[in-house]
């Protein structure tokens, strides 16, 4: 592996999305979507992984937040995506506890290929800001849809909703952290040889 970049432009008649994503980064990130919490856990992500993310969007917001909030996280998915590649060299396993006052979650992944996500953050309001609360853990699940991963995250404890939100990114920001770290080996991590649709092991 060397440079662990990719860029992505996505335009639909929803949204219309421009970003970069340095993987070897150190957390410098520049999100704009139009809504403030949705920027708010985005840059969460970025900074705790070491992301270097820049990421612009104009969305349907006279809508609602739905399209916005799916699009930039498979945006981010399948950036994360492409810059790995085919995975070679990578840890490929990343797991997880973040704490934010009261709350505690827990994030596991696995680069495994192929898309899976099991996300239960227990979240009692409505929305957070001008977020839906069942679209954070929408751009939860389509980030690991479009990045081709397997993701766990669920939040142990908490009483704040805005704390078991921005602890479960946090979790799994520190997760895929670990999972994108060179392993020193240059191989793919898999009995397969392959990380992709097709592996299974």
């Amino acid at each position: 592996m060397s440079e662990r970049t990719a860029s992505v432009t996505r335009t639909t008649r929803e949204t219309s999305i421009r970003l970069t994503l340095d993987v070897e980064g150190t957390g410098k990130t520049t999100i704009k979507t139009g809504n403030g919490f949705l920027d708010h856990l985005l840059d969460t992500l970025g900074r705790h992984a070491r992301f270097d993310v820049k990421l612009t969007c104009e969305g349907d917001l006279q809508v609602d937040d739905h399209h916005t909030a799916e699009d930039c996280a498979l945006a981010l998915g399948e950036a994360l995506d492409r810059a790995l590649g085919e995975r070679r060299g990578v840890t490929r396993f990343g797991w997880a506890l973040a704490p934010l006052d009261e709350a505690l979650a827990r994030a596991v992944v696995d680069l495994s290929g192929r898309p899976f996500a099991d996300v239960a953050l227990g979240l009692r309001r409505e929305s957070i800001g001008e977020l839906a609360c069942e679209n954070i853990s929408h751009v939860l699940r389509s980030l690991a849809i479009a990045g081709g991963m397997t993701l766990h995250v669920d939040v142990l404890k908490g009483e704040n909703d805005h704390h078991r939100a921005e602890a479960a990114f946090k979790a799994t920001a520190l997760a895929l952290r670990q999972a994108v770290t060179r392993s020193g080996f240059d191989d793919v991590p898999s009995t397969k040889g392959t990380l992709g649709a097709a592996s299974h092991e």
